[in-house]
């Protein structure tokens, strides 16, 4: 094919595409359309990536008010600050991170060489996947779009995005806005419901991200295994508090509760559960029931609080706390559960069963249970017989616990007298280990996520390997006797 033929026939691809996809039949027409794209006219340059990068921060910018709406919208309540700081504070930090860097991530590395193969050189090339598919859940419909969405452009790949069908207000505004920005060669927005996302999760894309709950995450990965599609899964779990017996309880439950009551809970990485000895239970109930009093005053009207998303989710949580006995459960506010509105207060549940749906299951709603433990092997030894956390926290000042907790555990991530703050460091890996998700992205290492870092020997005409071909002689075994011990 000629260069004026490709022009021609990538350009009749391009006019026949649409961004905003809500059928399997545009759906298989525009990954088709954008493989062809991403195979015949790849993304090598830094400007034209850099320029992606701009329009989604204009995008931001533009509709920043249009998109806070809709997530309020489906949400009944959301709170503007929470989406301010969660979802649009991230978004533009972490465009500004691949901006500042990007060009330098997409230079060929060197490499080392052993001495044998000298004088060849090895290199190590960035280069675009191809076409990304990226599943994004309703929780944090804005963030966990537009995050993964930075790595992949900033890599130079083109990107289809499956939006919440649970947050439907959110993604058609999200698919309209992008759109306008977006040509449909770059970026392609799906909307609808479960059987389109099946069949999206089927395609056979260069590299497919998914962030949701394990049980989900299991089934992507098997709808991906026939193509033998890459995948990261971002997904949940318990993420267990360990708070040490010297930790400062006031500061303890001050960062603990401001990680549960954010979004309601409704957080991947939201504190699950906490490990505390059982003499400081009554103190970290009071302590929190006095830190709502001054975070949230007249809750049941305060637009700071985040509400549920749906009434499914409501009546799950409401379905674990039924079977608690009200001696264990202590109610942080003087108000109650409204299905209508679906506002939750935060509850403490005090020594549940380990066996309970509370337990067992990710909580995702601010319900917070303390679980005793008296030696800290003890509370290692709870964190170890249960899946791998995406996060561990852990409050105190012993730094010889404080390591021990990180040695013996193994979680996606950790905060020391914190919560949730790695997750928005552009420094850091984000991801899991074994149930609560594989692969990891955000900034540099997204970059690399997304790319094929394709290794390359560069040999030079004057070399010595052909003294390594057959007949083997005298100097082949001599030279093979230096290295055969």
């Amino acid at each position: 094919m000629t260069s004026i033929q490709a022009e021609a026939y990538t350009s009749s691809l391009m006019s026949n595409s649409s961004s905003i996809i809500t059928n399997r039949e545009q759906l298989q027409t525009q990954f088709s359309t954008l493989q062809t794209l991403s195979r015949t006219k790849p993304i090598l340059d830094w400007p034209t990536r850099k320029s992606q990068l701009d329009t989604l921060e204009l995008l931001l910018s533009e509709n920043k008010e249009k998109l806070t709406q809709a997530i309020n919208a489906d949400f009944g309540q959301r709170s503007e600050g929470e989406t301010k700081f969660a979802e649009l504070f991230s978004s533009f930090t972490g465009i500004s991170h691949a901006k500042k860097h990007g060009k330098s991530w997409m230079k060929t590395r060197k490499a080392p060489v052993s001495a044998v193969y000298l004088p060849a050189r090895n290199e190590i090339e960035p280069q675009p996947l191809g076409v990304v598919g990226i599943m994004v859940p309703w929780n944090y419909p804005l963030y966990l779009a537009i995050g993964p969405m930075i790595d992949a452009l900033t890599a130079g790949n083109r990107v289809m995005v499956k939006m919440s069908e649970a947050a439907p207000q959110f993604a058609q505004a999200f698919a309209e806005a992008m759109s306008q920005y977006f040509s449909a060669d770059m970026v392609s927005v799906v909307v609808g419901d479960i059987d389109i996302a099946v069949a999206f999760s089927q395609l056979p894309f260069d590299h497919l991200i998914y962030t949701g709950s394990t049980e989900v995450g299991k089934k992507i990965m098997a709808a991906a295994a026939p193509n033998l599609t890459p995948v990261t899964l971002e997904l949940g779990g318990k993420s267990p508090v360990v708070v040490l017996e010297d930790a400062n309880l006031e500061r303890a439950v001050n960062r603990i509760m401001t990680g549960k009551t954010l979004n309601a809970g409704q957080t991947c990485i939201a504190p699950d559960y906490v490990l505390i000895d059982r003499k400081h239970h009554a103190q970290f109930v009071t302590l929190a029931k006095q830190w709502m009093r001054k975070h949230y005053p007249n809750i049941m009207t305060n637009e700071d609080y985040t509400h549920i998303i749906d009434n499914v989710q409501f009546n799950r949580v409401q379905g674990y706390l039924a079977k608690i006995s009200e001696d264990n459960i202590h109610h942080t506010t003087d108000v109650r559960p409204d299905i209508d509105s679906r506002f939750m207060p935060p509850v403490i549940v005090t020594e549940p069963a380990t066996d309970s749906e509370l337990m067992q299951n990710e909580i995702f709603a601010p319900v917070l249970p303390l679980i005793h433990y008296s030696e800290l092997d003890e509370a290692i030894t709870f964190i170890n017989e249960r899946p791998r956390p995406l996060a561990l926290y852990v409050f105190g000042e012993s730094d010889e616990d404080i390591k021990r907790i990180r040695s013996y555990t193994v979680s996606g991530g950790v905060c020391v007298n914190e919560i949730v703050l790695h997750a928005l460091q552009h420094e850091l890996p984000f991801g899991g280990v074994g149930h609560s998700g594989m692969g990891s992205y955000h900034g540099k290492s997204g970059f690399e996520r997304f790319s094929h870092m394709k290794p390359v020997l560069v040999q030079p005409k004057m070399n010595a390997m052909n003294l390594l071909q057959p007949p083997y002689g005298f100097v082949f075994n001599k030279f093979m006797s230096m290295f055969i011990k």
